[in-house]
């Protein structure tokens, strides 16, 4: 018996028992898909955190060991206090430079699960036959 007849031959409960099979399969896959999308996602997102959290480390490690020497070397030619503010004005920038680096890191991530809601949108219409 070819596929065209035993499709008329079928009853209604083995038809009906084949969409149920087919549905089941389309959500354990669509399931698969978001779970996937979603560590994807999070690895991402722990990329961007690691830079923000890099560039604290950064920060204070820098300002707090080389600002002394280089207020001390630009001690030597000015007051103190102008060696100072020189010294925290260049390390301020550097920070900016790294929190705009991983604000870039951030805004990179995609939206929330761009490939389940599209396969997901494409549902009822596979369930209408186009």
């Amino acid at each position: 018996m070819s596929a065209p007849e035993k499709e008329r031959t079928q009853s209604v409960g083995d038809l009906m028992g084949d969409v149920s099979r087919n549905m089941s399969t389309l959500f354990r896959q669509e399931i698969q898909l978001a779970k996937t999308e979603l560590r994807e996602e999070a690895t991402q997102a722990g990329k961007a955190g690691g830079m923000f959290g890099g560039a604290a480390l950064a920060g204070f490690l820098t300002v707090l060991f080389v600002s002394y020497a280089a207020w001390w070397g630009l001690s030597n030619v000015m007051d103190q206090g102008w060696a100072a503010l020189i010294v925290a004005v260049f390390w301020a920038v550097v920070t900016a430079i790294l929190a705009v680096t991983g604000r870039n890191r951030l805004r990179e991530l995609k939206g929330v699960l761009p490939r389940t809601q599209q396969t997901a949108r494409q549902i009822p219409d596979a369930m209408r036959g186009r």
